[in-house]
């Protein structure tokens, strides 16, 4: 595992505007942890711009084995934060799987993630597929077209097998979302059955990020849903087909977050809003002028201490296309989104989103209130170190007001059912009413015992 060490003597950073507000830092000295995906752009780039630098914080990044790893050292302080899917704060604070308080001052990105099935599943697919004008498949597919397939699998006695990256991943979700709104049913949790299959027609299980493109050649899964590069890496060997993006899910849905432990906030208030000053300029950096700057992202994210994969596969999506087919390049501006439309706010509406879908296939066994929903993301959520960091920003010069919604009550306005792969809109103010609206999946009071839903 490769260090990067942050030493006045090594750094390339500017030095720090002449009108910066310099804290009084608790803690200077800090290790980030980090998964190889391109979603970590912020860390690599507020280390490589100097935006650590400039706050005063001599930084580490690690990239960690797999997300189980990252959070255990989060949790036990080997870690002082990390890049982190957005269900693991929520989920150890509730206390599914290891419980901690982790909270989150960054959302770190909307969008970024594809599905994408094995070249014999898309061969069975694509005869079925409507095309477009061009004679090219039209998009978004939606997963009642992987339905015969499936079926196809069953009748020669075969499980059709997906990957996910973690149980509490925005991919697990993202997957059971798209079969789940075609029709397909992806498996319930409950707390003496923790594998997520039961009552599967499709059966998810976890494959670390990097290793998806492998374990698809092998055959020993016939899709996955992952972030970048790693749909862009199975059209480039040629292994696979990604069938929809998240933005065509739902577009504008929020992916990573940036997790520390509460002790650490508590401890090291000063500190923490200097690491999240650094993350805004760094997202602010990623989508300024049109993406300007994403041809130089690329070149960083591509050398082996960050994510590692060659340029080519990884500019296929962050510069605004992505490659369905080999050849099939479309333009798609939004699907890495690092700082517009409010992408580093820590909304709870996101946060209620998480949990609703952590209660809509049981992971959280029982029924849940509103005002529950709303309190857990307020324990994780912490917008008030987001804003007073964005202040801080404005005041020095390096940031537009105009950019920040100082007056948010934390909760997005509704997703519009036209947003949304399934035309079922999400209102993150009324959670238990949008589980209802879901016709897959736990609503009301209903359980899973045994094998089955009941109630």
């Amino acid at each position: 595992m490769k260090k990067l060490l942050l030493s006045l003597a090594a750094s390339t950073a500017l030095v720090a505007p002449a009108n910066a507000e310099m804290l009084d830092l608790e803690k200077d000295v800090l290790t980030f942890g980090f998964i190889k995906l391109t979603d970590m752009a912020p860390l690599a780039v507020a280390y490589e711009q100097g935006f650590f630098d400039d706050e005063g914080l001599f930084v580490t990044l690690e990239a960690q084995a797999n997300w189980k790893v990252l959070l255990d050292g989060v949790i036990s302080g080997t870690l002082d934060g990390a890049h982190m899917l957005a269900g693991q704060p929520l989920a150890a604070t509730i206390g599914y799987g290891t419980e901690a308080h982790i909270i989150t001052p960054f959302s770190m990105d909307l969008n970024g993630n594809g599905i994408t099935v094995s070249n014999e599943v898309w061969e069975m697919m694509k005869p079925n597929l409507p095309t477009n004008d061009a004679g090219l498949v039209a998009h978004p597919i939606g997963a009642e077209h992987l339905k015969p397939v499936i079926e196809s699998f069953n009748a020669e006695g075969k499980p059709f097998n997906m990957g996910m990256v973690f149980p509490v991943s925005t991919h697990n979700y993202e997957l059971r979302y798209w079969l789940a709104a075609g029709g397909i049913e992806p498996g319930y949790y409950s707390p003496e059955n923790v594998t997520g299959q039961i009552g599967a027609e499709a059966f998810l299980s976890v494959t670390p990020p990097p290793q998806m493109p492998a374990t698809l050649e092998a055959g020993t899964i016939s899709g996955y849903c992952v972030g970048e590069p790693w749909n862009q890496q199975a059209v480039f060997k040629g292994i696979g087909v990604p069938v929809i993006t998240d933005y065509e899910l739902w577009k504008n849905n929020p992916e990573k977050v940036f997790g520390l432990s509460a002790e650490f906030q508590e401890a090291n208030p000063n500190t923490t809003l200097a690491i999240t000053k650094a993350l805004i300029r760094a997202a602010m950096w990623l989508d300024e002028n049109d993406n300007a700057n994403r041809p130089e992202a690329v070149e960083i994210l591509s050398r082996p201490e960050y994510v590692g994969a060659d340029y080519e596969v990884i500019a296929n999506s962050m510069t605004g296309t992505f490659e369905y087919e080999k050849g099939d390049t479309r333009e798609v501006p939004d699907f890495n989104v690092f700082f517009r439309y409010n992408a580093t706010y820590p909304f709870y509406s996101d946060a209620v989103w998480y949990l609703t879908q952590m209660r809509r296939w049981g992971q959280i066994p029982e029924a849940k209130s509103d005002s529950w929903y709303d309190e857990v993301a307020k324990s994780v959520y912490k917008p008030e170190i987001y804003l007073e960091a964005a202040r801080m920003l404005v005041d020095e010069g390096l940031a537009n007001e105009a950019d920040f919604p100082w007056d948010s009550d934390g909760y997005k306005d509704p997703t519009p059912a036209a947003d949304i792969i399934d035309g079922i809109p999400y209102d993150g103010r009324t959670p238990n009413a949008y589980l209802d609206s879901l016709p897959i999946g736990l609503k009301g009071e209903q359980k899973v015992v045994g094998n089955e839903v009941q109630g």
